[in-house]
């Protein structure tokens, strides 16, 4: 094992591409996986995610997820996934496809803000082409709500009842690979041609469209209606507007939930005050405190 290199990194990198790793550093960590950009003996450089045992799914379904849209879309090369032997911990190895990404370069001023949403929303339009085959995991809205409410209070649901009632009432329409948090930085540019790649499948999942192009409206702060336009309007696929301003209000309040308290929390607090007062149909009035 080279110095410097964690030891389930190294033993991933060994079982699943049959190279030692001679070098590791990390991109990112979160709750359920860890990321590294690892350099191989043999000189490929790949990105090695690492899952939580109970995120263990997860590394199959992105796996899945990448196999199945890569003739739709650009998707880093799947070099291998699977248990990391010695450890709990599952493994997915992708090829590494450069630190540049839409957002990266959108931050910098090299492209305009409207021009990464509406790169965004072709992509997404490419992505859910791409064919679900039966047996492809799916996330009920029974789950979600109840995963939901376990992280925020009885009255935060009831606030957003209508939301919830319309996602339940829509027309069931055929599923679609859904990304799950496509932005900016889950977006890499490569080559001379920059040609747009998705990364970071870790919650892909079958699902309704409108879902997933809510997610990206709330994860890039594209609320506004101008902004939002700029997406949907770009968008390719027939979307139900008023079902994507319903799950607009779930993301949102999601968001919330999963937000650290303090300054992010009352950011998320904010754009959901502000959903209240532009979409009211979607939200249940609150009723005035009694004044004793």
């Amino acid at each position: 094992m080279s110095a410097g290199v964690p030891p389930a990194v190294s033993r991933a990198a060994l079982a699943l591409t049959g190279v030692p790793a001679r070098t590791a550093r990390r991109l990112s960590a979160r709750t359920r996986t860890v990321v590294y950009r690892a350099g191989l003996a043999d000189g490929r450089n790949v990105v090695i995610k690492l899952y939580a045992a109970t995120a263990r799914r997860n590394a199959i379904t992105e796996s899945a997820a990448i196999r199945a849209v890569a003739d739709h879309v650009p998707v880093p090369d799947l070099i291998g996934y699977g248990h990391v032997p010695g450890h709990e911990a599952t493994a997915l190895v992708t090829a590494d496809l450069g630190p540049l990404t839409l957002g990266s370069v959108m931050r910098s001023g090299r492209i305009s803000n409207e021009r990464a949403l509406r790169d965004l929303a072709g992509l997404l339009g490419r992505l859910h082409r791409a064919p679900v085959r039966s047996g492809v995991p799916r996330r009920p809205l029974h789950e979600q709500v109840t995963s939901l409410g376990r992280r925020c209070p009885a009255s935060s649901l009831d606030r957003i009842a209508p939301a919830l009632a319309a996602i339940a009432d829509a027309v069931h329409t055929a599923p679609v690979w859904c990304h799950g948090d496509l932005h900016g930085d889950n977006v890499v540019l490569v080559g001379p041609r920059v040609i747009r790649h998705l990364v970071d499948f870790t919650d892909a999942a079958a699902g309704p469209r409108e879902a997933d192009v809510a997610q990206t409206l709330v994860m890039t702060d594209a609320l506004s209606t101008l902004r939002a336009r700029t997406v949907t309007d770009a968008y390719p696929l027939t979307l139900d507007h008023h079902l994507v301003g319903a799950w607009v209000v779930f993301h949102t309040l999601r968001s919330w939930a999963h937000s650290s308290p303090g300054d992010d929390r009352a950011l998320w607090a904010r754009r959901l005050d502000d959903l209240s007062r532009r979409t009211p149909h979607l939200f249940r009035t609150r009723r005035p405190e009694r004044t004793r």
